[in-house]
């Protein structure tokens, strides 16, 4: 799932893995601790799916890779009472782990972050256990997470819940973001093998940017301005 933070990095690399794998829409979380919202279809693949609506809190799945994706679309004004819904949902579904797609401030580094990798990890003592250090791979941890939105605190409530979590994310500052979003789906692609790699060291080209991106940065300059 997505974090809404800096960037909207996780949001954007949520889109990518929905789009990628034509994940299907399966229900929405009902809930009051989220702004309501109502748009087109973000994943629009044809003229007639393209008018259906969408909300900004629903759930995708994939049975064939047992993944659910929630796409989180819109920030909430009641953090706790959103994180504590979200983790009694993920229990009571009997979710094996989730994973958190996340960013932070990118000025708010310290030296020795600049020198590092700009992608990070953090694992619940549940799912350290688990993987058995499998995640080695993926370099450096961090706990510090500025403009990360809910992040730390679904972190840290999962640790405290026995949930089996891991957020990924990545440094990042406020703009284009969207290569943000190719490097730390990459990052996620490396652990879970959602896309084969085809023998290339960087799986960009093989995501499928959704329609809704075409007007990420709103519409284009009138004319008449010139």
């Amino acid at each position: 799932m997505p974090a809404v933070s800096v960037g909207n990095v996780g949001q954007l690399a949520i889109d990518l893995v929905i789009s990628t794998l034509r994940m299907t829409k399966i229900g929405y979380f009902y809930t009051d601790c989220l702004v309501p919202m109502v748009g087109n279809n973000p994943y629009a693949t044809s003229n007639e799916n393209s008018v259906e609506l969408s909300i900004n809190a629903e759930v995708y799945s994939l049975p064939s890779k047992k993944l659910v994706v929630p796409a989180d679309q819109i920030t909430f004004h009641k953090g706790m009472p959103f994180c504590r819904a979200l983790l009694s949902w993920v229990e009571s579904s009997k979710c094996a782990r989730v994973i958190l797609l996340s960013s932070s401030h990118a000025y708010q580094r310290d030296d020795e972050q600049l020198l590092g990798t700009p992608l990070r990890y953090l694992l619940t003592p549940a799912l350290e256990k688990a993987v058995e250090g499998r995640m080695q791979e993926l370099k450096e941890k961090v706990l510090h997470i500025p403009g990360g939105g809910i992040t730390k605190l679904l972190f840290t409530e999962s640790c405290s819940k026995g949930i089996q979590m891991a957020v990924l994310l990545k440094f990042c500052s406020e703009g284009d973001n969207i290569p943000d979003a190719f490097a730390l789906v990459n990052y996620l692609n490396e652990w879970l093998q959602l896309i084969k790699s085809k023998e290339i060291p960087d799986t960009s080209s093989q995501w499928k940017i959704p329609s809704s991106w075409r007007l990420l940065f709103g519409n284009g300059l009138p004319p008449a301005l010139f």
